[in-house]
């Protein structure tokens, strides 16, 4: 089979790591393409160039290269219904249409769709205007909880400790600092506990659970800093308990995906829930309608199942047939190097020797790199390395990796040191 995956980044490459191992691209005929891919990517698959907001240009190229399966890696071509147009011609897509991608492509969506399907989450109120977000505030305690509605890079969330820095969130984020994405913004109530995030498969019927991870959005060491898009996570996350596990399928996943489908919009492809665990139970605090990243990453080095074939079960809404998906029993942690300046202006064109941070068992996958004019890796993107090691536990996990990045020459790079620590010191205790 002839398989086509969108995407550049750090996901992206741990997918194509992991596709370039499945079945169905084990003939000699059988044809992988990635776009645009990265340097790593290259390594698993022909990277071409390919407009994905352009969606004939995308169906055109499937059909010259009779393509059997395309695999979309971000959220922003699923939002845009991508997905539905190719499946409107009969291609094979792994992901959801562009109604059911609004459970990441709006906030307001999701927190009433959870209202209509009595799924847990914090209270909320969908504001317009900044003057009804401002006097919205009175119906909240500090700390205040602001999400611009749409899609934002992952930067779109404010918390506020004060009335004060609410009110001036509020003002910056209605002035156009996230674009569309702020045009209207929904205020939640703050929610206290740990947060974790679950996996699951689903054709718009089966659901086969995919996994669980933990991020650190924070930039420094001990959470500290600005939000990122995710500087390291680990799989899996042992405060999702059994218990817990099965509490989140029955009350949060199972209902999301038994509405969508009852009103006309299945969900097809992975849902990704990211959880707050309360005193009252797991909480959803978003939906995302893609692999995380980077929690895609610790995810792929874990799975022992063909991740084409649970693609293309997806796509053909056939999962009930499929296998329960093969985790192994390690523990996977990454930990992301970013250009200095990340998550501000990060700096571009740095060098990057990755000697041999693979000799150990660890992977890097590429996130933000390029080649520069002697041909040799630089970094092009904020987060630009993602260096992943499996290990008996988090601690050992996270020995792993932090020896493969101090193999790696990046001196215009950074990364936390202390991914996976609150799993580390209940370890310890």
């Amino acid at each position: 089979m002839n398989i086509l995956l969108l995407g550049s980044g750090g996901r992206e490459h741990a997918l194509a790591w992991k596709l370039a191992q499945s079945r169905l691209l084990s003939r000699p005929e059988d044809k992988f393409y990635a776009a645009p891919g990265n340097p790593g990517i290259a390594d698993h698959a022909e990277c071409i160039e390919l407009d994905a907001t352009n969606h004939h240009e995308v169906i055109r190229f499937c059909e010259e290269k009779q393509i059997g399966l395309v695999a979309i890696g971000p959220e922003a071509p699923l939002v845009d219904g991508l997905a539905d147009s190719l499946r409107s011609v009969g291609i094979a897509v792994f992901g959801p249409s562009k109604a059911a991608s609004q459970l990441e492509g709006s906030k307001g969506f999701t927190k009433d769709l959870c209202e209509r399907a009595g799924i847990p989450t914090a209270g909320y109120v969908r504001t317009a205007s900044l003057a009804e977000a401002t006097a919205a505030l009175d119906r909240f305690s500090p700390p205040y909880v602001l999400k611009a509605d749409g899609l934002a890079a992952g930067k779109g969330v404010v918390i506020a400790q004060t009335r004060p820095e609410a009110a001036e969130a509020l003002t910056d984020m209605y002035s156009g600092r996230f674009g569309e994405a702020g045009a209207e913004v929904v205020i939640e109530e703050f929610m206290e506990g740990e947060e974790a995030s679950f996996f699951a498969l689903t054709d718009g019927a089966t659901i086969l659970p995919f996994g669980t991870a933990q991020d650190h959005k924070r930039v420094g060491d001990g959470d500290t800093g600005p939000n990122t898009g995710g500087m390291g996570a680990y799989s899996p996350a042992p405060v999702l308990d059994a218990t817990l596990h099965g509490e989140v399928i029955e009350k949060i996943v199972a209902p999301t995906v038994k509405t969508l489908a009852d009103e006309g919009m299945p969900y097809s492809g992975v849902l990704y829930a990211g959880l707050m665990l309360t005193r009252e139970g797991p909480k959803l605090i978003e939906y995302n309608v893609r692999l995380g990243d980077p929690e895609c990453q610790v995810l792929m080095m874990r799975l022992e199942s063909d991740l084409g074939e649970l693609m293309l079960a997806c796509a053909e809404s056939s999962l009930g047939a499929c296998e329960p998906v093969k985790m192994a029993r390690d523990t996977a942690l990454t930990v992301v190097m970013a250009a200095k300046g990340y998550p501000g202006t990060p700096e571009k064109g740095g060098a990057i020797d990755l000697g041999d941070a693979e000799a150990e068992g660890a992977k890097v996958f590429h996130a933000g790199t390029g080649r520069g004019e002697d041909g040799g890796l630089v970094a092009s993107g904020g987060r630009v390395l993602n260096v992943t090691a499996t290990g008996a536990n988090v601690t050992e996990a996270q020995k792993a990796a932090y020896a493969a990045v101090d193999r790696i020459d990046f001196p215009s790079g950074f990364c936390r040191r202390d991914i996976g620590w609150r799993e580390v010191e209940r370890e310890r205790d």
